[in-house]
């Protein structure tokens, strides 16, 4: 008997759900939460809705806003020294996938105690977390429902992958309102992220008919909604599905976990501390094409749920046709071409490939992956 378990957070949706933060961490026990945010998030005006929702319910504060694109060890050690200094027993992470994954490296140390390395890799954790209330600025990470947290370890210079139940936040608060402060840049490169979520979790290995579900919805609404959603920050509609989509992808991906296109943009973003969702854009299609053959009926499904005419192709047909269609997409919205659009060169290539062999996104690629095919893959992405 083949047995699966499906992982998930209590999930508050829609416009104006932001202001629920106070009474959702209050009802889980808290008494004193750390607010683990940005300064971007804190520009838009994010930041001081969640304080006037804390102060609202009663439930006392502090904020951590100190960090940077790409989470780094450092900035989790910091956040821990805050969560100490300031008495808090509970987390309220806001923000894109760099300040939740920041928030739950804070809550994954202060209760259990040594540095963040330790824990890179699957099931490492065994002491509960504090409460944790996620609340997404992007659509986007899915880091609000997921039970991943992808941190750089400034030494080696490489994304760590922490996979662990424990880090599958208590409550995940999704407003679409949040994202109509974001740029076009960045809800595209966001929104290829979620794009690359929901393939990369339709075809893994450890696929099940309950993240079959999440991933089919949330393609089919990227392939519908992310073009208007770069278009304009004021179509409701759009940024209501692009934050379903996310959110969908994430409890997708949570559970099924990826593949060699996250694998490689983590050993990419690692080192060079590049922007993950315009790596990925340059990668799913490539990706795509190396997987193809390992599944070929899943991606003919795709190209089916992207809303393309498969009737008279092949499955192997079908599957390029899905390809073509996220190619065509990624330029519609302006992510990048190539890997050398963002400063990759040739002599980079090598390194990347040994760290994305060992990143934990790989052992669920559906096509078993060389170090030669993975440089391989980086020199035609170029």
């Amino acid at each position: 008997m083949s047995i699966t378990k499906f992982v998930m957070p209590e999930v508050i949706f829609g416009k104006g759900s932001i202001e629920q933060a106070g009474e959702a961490c209050l009802r889980l026990g808290a008494k004193k939460a750390l607010i683990v945010s940005d300064s971007g998030v804190a520009n838009a005006g994010w930041l001081d809705k969640v304080i006037e929702s804390c102060q609202d319910a009663g439930l006392a504060f502090a904020t951590f806003i100190e960090m940077t694109t790409n989470p780094k060890d450092r900035e989790i050690e910091a956040g821990c020294l805050a969560f100490k200094e300031q008495e808090c027993d509970a987390i309220i992470g806001l923000g894109g996938g760099s300040a939740l994954d920041v928030a739950k490296g804070v809550a994954l140390l202060v209760t259990n105690g040594g540095i963040i390395s330790d824990y890179e890799g699957v099931d490492k954790v065994h002491s509960p977390l504090p409460p944790m209330v996620m609340i997404m600025t992007t659509a986007g990470s899915g880091s609000e429902v997921s039970q991943f947290s992808v941190i750089v370890d400034s030494f080696r210079e490489k994304k760590m992958t922490i996979i662990s139940k424990s880090l599958v936040p208590d409550i995940a608060i999704v407003d679409p309102a949040t994202l109509t402060t974001l740029g076009p840049d960045l809800t595209a490169a966001t929104g290829m992220d979620v794009l690359t979520h929901a393939i990369e979790s339709y075809v893994s290995i450890a696929a099940t008919p309950l993240t079959d579900v999440q991933a089919k919805n949330a393609l089919s609404i990227v392939s519908r909604h992310l073009r208007p959603s770069v278009a304009s920050r004021h179509n409701e509609e759009a940024k209501k599905a692009m934050a379903m989509a996310s959110l969908q992808a994430g409890l997708a991906f949570s559970n099924a976990i990826l593949g060699a296109a996250h694998a490689i943009s983590h050993a990419i973003g690692g080192k060079y501390l590049l922007p993950h969702g315009e790596i990925n854009a340059i990668l799913l299609p490539h990706v795509m094409d190396f997987n193809r053959i390992a599944s070929p009926r899943r991606f003919s499904e795709i190209a089916d749920i992207m809303g393309i005419d498969t009737r008279a192709l092949t499955e192997q047909q079908a599957g390029m046709a899905a390809i073509r269609f996220v190619r065509e997409l990624s330029r519609d919205i302006g992510a990048p071409k190539s890997l050398s659009d963002v400063g990759i060169t040739k002599e980079m290539i090598d390194p990347i490939g040994m760290t994305a062999l060992e990143d934990a996104c790989m052992i669920t690629n559906p096509r078993d992956m060389s170090l030669e095919q993975i440089n391989q893959l980086l020199l035609t992405a170029l």
